[in-house]
């Protein structure tokens, strides 16, 4: 099975529609607070902040969840410059990145432990790395996703889980579409091939981690040789 979160942004709502066409078992969630996430089949409501959802969520397909990948693409921004920022959005922002994707991690674990089988991959973020101004709150949730891992690698490796994470560059889908059109020009000139990126290299990247028990723990950076 295959788990996605945020299927109504614009890489989840790629990544389910990709995976439910090819025929892979495939469930997705949406938060609880956009009702576009009912036009999709196999998709329920969950906020991922809140732990006892997501807990139940979980239980409820223990029974026909086997072979786990959980896909966390589930995010948001908040855009300000950090002595201008809201603290309640800034704080939200850690909450559904951060927090959130914890979560679903937690909760999945115990299921693949028993299963002896698991593959975790988090959309994570080139921000966190170079740093872009007014993203503090966004850069902050991401590198915490990055450092994550690092343990939950070590204390699940024996037991056939993998966790990885792929830093996203600038692609043609998802929130690139709120940044003004002559910001993405000038991303676009430190990018190499001087164009965001097909979503369909996110695809296939997932499918590499998936099929790569070896590689365990890592950041793996998607972004066309940005600079």
């Amino acid at each position: 099975m295959i788990i996605i979160t945020g299927i109504t942004g614009g890489i989840g709502n790629f990544l389910f529609n990709k995976f439910s066409e090819s025929g892979e078992q495939v469930i997705g969630t949406y938060h609880l607070n956009n009702p576009q996430g009912e036009q999709y089949g196999n998709c329920v409501q969950l906020d991922i902040t809140n732990y006892v959802q997501v807990e139940q969520f979980i239980s409820s397909i223990r029974s026909t969840a086997k072979e786990i990948t959980l896909i966390n693409c589930a995010g948001v921004s908040a855009n300000a410059f950090a002595h201008k920022s809201d603290i309640d959005e800034w704080t939200n922002v850690i909450n559904v990145n951060l927090t959130g994707t914890f979560h679903l991690i937690r909760a999945t674990l115990p299921l693949m432990r028993g299963q002896q089988f698991g593959r975790i991959i988090n959309l994570s973020s080139i921000v966190s790395q170079t740093g872009v101004m007014g993203t503090s709150a966004y850069a902050a949730s991401k590198a915490g996703i990055n450092g994550m891992i690092k343990s939950i690698a070590l204390e699940n490796a024996q037991k056939g889980i993998t966790i990885n994470n792929i830093n996203l560059g600038y692609f043609k889908v998802g929130m690139i579409n709120t940044v003004p059109k002559e910001i993405q020009e000038k991303i676009k000139s430190k990018i190499a091939s001087n164009e965001f990126g097909d979503p369909e290299n996110i695809l296939s990247t997932i499918q590499y981690i998936r099929a790569t028990a070896y590689l365990n723990g890592a950041c793996l950076e998607l972004n066309g040789g940005l600079v």
